[in-house]
């Protein structure tokens, strides 16, 4: 090992030395306060960055009758998972009807959701909705919040896939989208987008919606699977994006798997709420987060460490009287600002995790969503990441601040 190298390694083991003994002896106040302000970073950005990671995974749409989900397995490719933007089922009107066959199961539907634009002719309002296409039967059943009581049973326009049948044109309407629309039961819609322009849907109910995000209700409407397929050009292999399977039987999920390979049948309580679009919400979310701890940390631990550095002038001076140079203090700075940072950005994993787990409990508890964070061990790498960022910039003031500082003068 050379000269240079041991002096490098004496200098670090000398700055985590000076970091243990001031904070587990004498005034500690400030360094605790510095650990305590990463920690609430780490911590704000790990729960916020569950929450996106929450929001980004593949999950289903709410039903009150559905016990289980299928949907594609992402991380494989089969004939039956048809990737279209994302994974999508593909033959959900015949694996329906296998399902639809088996006495343990009381209800089943395939679902399409697909962002369109519709159009009220009658007051020229145009606007973006979430439709939903599912397969109705003759009971009053509650899909994403809307009932299917008004909707024809079965799929007329589907005709054993040649998609010529009759053309139901009805939509249930979550009020939100009847207001943005103007309409109301009876009123005619027309699609602006799809490969099928010359259909129109006539509006067949409005029901309150409990489809909501932060921010609001989502506009949200109820069609037949079929209609839907042929609006968003999703025919051809007959595609969904999951199957809601109402059952009392658990043995049920052994089957579906079997019935149809390479996806994932997920119970309830196993999901977070549906991903409403391919926005980058998620995304978004994550990097504030990110941003967020960094700044609120550098500032913090910047003016902590700052203050530590003017309490120990003397200290610091006695090792520029000894011969430690210019370089070498800067160092020992840096090293003690790390430290500081990486056993706050432990702490804050630790109330992170529980942030996401006190999260899923809450939104459980009051809104009935299980699971809307989930913790990966990504986080634990971004925490990391985040707080040795934060300690070497948060390390240039007590740097400068430490050479603005005349040794001799201070010893004196």
């Amino acid at each position: 090992m050379s000269r240079k190298v041991r002096r490098l390694a004496g200098v670090v083991r000398l700055g985590l030395a000076r970091f243990s003994g001031r904070l587990f002896g004498g005034d500690s106040r400030q360094l605790w306060s510095s650990i305590a302000g990463v920690a609430f970073a780490v911590m704000l950005m790990t729960t916020v960055g569950g929450i996106s990671l929450g929001l980004a995974s593949q999950s289903a749409i709410e039903s009150e009758d559905v016990d289980y989900w299928v949907v594609p397995d992402a991380a494989s490719a089969s004939a039956i998972a048809v990737s279209v933007d994302a994974p999508r089922l593909g033959g959900v009107h015949s694996v329906t009807d296998q399902l639809a066959d088996d006495d343990r199961i009381d209800y089943a539907t395939p679902v399409l959701i697909r962002v369109l634009e519709l159009s009220n002719p009658q007051t020229g309002n145009s606007e973006y909705i979430l439709v939903a296409g599912v397969i109705p039967d003759s009971t009053n059943r509650s899909i994403i919040g809307l009932p299917t009581a008004s909707l024809e049973p079965g799929d007329p326009h589907y005709a054993d896939g040649t998609y010529d049948g009759p053309w139901t044109g009805q939509a249930v309407l979550s009020t939100g989208a009847a207001t943005l629309l103007d309409a109301e039961k009876g009123t005619t819609l027309s699609p602006e987008t799809g490969s099928a322009t010359n259909r129109s849907f006539t509006v067949s109910d409005v029901a309150e919606s409990e489809y909501t995000t932060g921010i609001g209700e989502v506009p949200v409407a109820l069609v037949h699977l079929s209609e839907a397929q042929a609006l968003s050009g999703a025919t051809s292999g007959d595609q969904a994006d999951q199957i809601l399977v109402s059952t009392d039987d658990a043995a049920v999920a052994g089957d579906i798997e079997r019935l149809y390979p390479q996806t994932n049948v997920v119970k309830r309580t196993g999901f977070a709420q549906q991903q409403l679009s391919s926005s980058s919400l998620p995304l978004a979310i994550a990097v504030g987060a990110v941003l967020t701890a960094f700044v609120v940390g550098t500032l913090f631990v910047a003016t902590m460490m700052g203050l530590e550095v003017l309490s120990e002038r003397a200290s610091l001076a006695t090792l520029a009287a000894i011969g430690y140079s210019s370089s070498s203090r800067s160092l020992l700075l840096v090293v003690e600002t790390l430290s500081v940072t990486l056993s706050g950005a432990v702490v804050g994993l630790g109330l992170g995790i529980g942030g996401i787990e006190l999260t899923n409990v809450l939104t459980e508890r009051y809104l009935g969503i299980a699971s809307v964070a989930r913790f990966d061990p990504i986080l634990v790498g971004a925490a990391f990441v985040v707080s040795v960022l934060i300690g070497l910039f948060a390390s240039v003031y007590p740097v400068w601040l430490s050479h603005r500082a005349n040794p001799v003068e201070v010893l004196q």
